[in-house]
């Protein structure tokens, strides 16, 4: 909101309209825009965990990906090099436009606060299966997620708040033998 009183309170002023100040307001009106809809898309916590984040997530290294571990009935399974989802961009755009994966990878997606924001498969060409845990690192949902290349793109919500996504070929979990309830940890190399 203070963004939104600035904007209205510097037109009460004697300005000149240039090309210049007309840029920066454009900018200005460009990056509240895309804050408001990141903010829709569940992208309304600070990026990746920080020191000390939540339970079951390591401390990032900013070099590398990731590969999480699940402790199952079977015992511990692992992915393979994860892409990492760590800004509010970075998440909204997720896996759109990947045509393929190798047979353990993914996209993992981390936030620091609790969200229980929706995913979608908008420009995303691979079957999927995501999997969602809580700041506990307990796997809240397990759902199967169809392509979608037109508008209205199906919203894929856990139906619980969750700090931690991982999204990967559709199947991956049940032919692993993860199920909601196993512990997740994810790690950085």
């Amino acid at each position: 909101m203070e963004v939104l009183c600035r904007l209205s309170y510097s037109s009460a002023h004697a300005m000149i309209a240039t090309p210049k100040t007309r840029s920066l307001a454009g900018r200005a009106a460009s990056a509240l825009l895309t804050a408001v809809v990141l903010a829709a898309c569940g992208g309304t916590a600070p990026t990746g965990p920080g020191p000390g984040g939540p339970p079951g997530i390591a401390s990032p290294d900013p070099a590398g990906g990731a590969r999480i571990a699940f402790r199952t009935d079977r015992g511990e399974v692992r992915t393979g090099p994860l892409r990492v989802a760590r800004t509010p961009e970075e998440r909204a755009r997720g896996l759109m436009g990947v045509e393929r994966l190798p047979p353990d990878g993914g996209m993992v997606f981390l936030f620091d606060a609790p969200t229980r924001g929706p995913f979608w498969m908008k420009n995303t060409p691979l079957p999927l299966s995501i999997a969602f845990w809580d700041r506990d690192g307990r796997v809240v949902a397990i759902l199967d997620m169809e392509p979608c290349r037109r508008d209205p793109c199906p919203l894929y919500r856990p139906g619980a708040a969750y700090v931690g996504a991982v999204e990967m070929h559709r199947g991956w979990f049940e032919e692993h033998g993860v199920e909601v309830g196993d512990v997740v940890e994810v790690r950085f190399p």
